[in-house]
């Protein structure tokens, strides 16, 4: 079992940055791949990015490449989403999610490959 739980949300301007982080319990965490999704109102989830266990390897969505960076530290357990340039269109529930695929050789950006999810954090982006 593996619990996350994401924090760093919050209201910022257009322009601005935020850091996401998720903190993982369970002593599995650095043998899997994380990822990122978002979730805006009335819309589906969609991959943002993703890491493998050891970090080596990263994916970012088309969205929010050069301006957002996922990053993990296994020594604390935790994975980071830094964002910067944010726009409103970025508004929306982030959540960061593990496959528990032991040291996973692919980054799914599809949801239903991931096994554990966090509750979420809100990001809003005001114009």
């Amino acid at each position: 079992q593996l619990q996350l739980v994401e924090s760093g949300g919050g209201l910022v301007q257009a322009g601005g940055s935020l850091r996401l982080s998720c903190a993982a319990s369970g002593r599995t965490f650095s043998s899997y791949a994380m990822g990122w999704f978002r979730q805006a109102p009335g819309k589906e989830r969609d991959f943002v990015a993703g890491i493998s266990s050891r970090g080596a390897r990263t994916s970012h969505a088309d969205s929010v490449k050069g301006r957002f960076t996922i990053s993990r530290d296994n020594a604390k357990n935790t994975v980071y989403l830094q964002m910067n340039s944010l726009k409103p269109e970025d508004t929306a529930v982030y959540y960061c999610a593990a496959d528990d695929t032991y040291y996973s050789l692919t980054l799914w950006t599809e949801d239903y490959r991931y096994d554990y999810w966090g509750q979420g954090t809100q990001v809003t982006v005001s114009s």
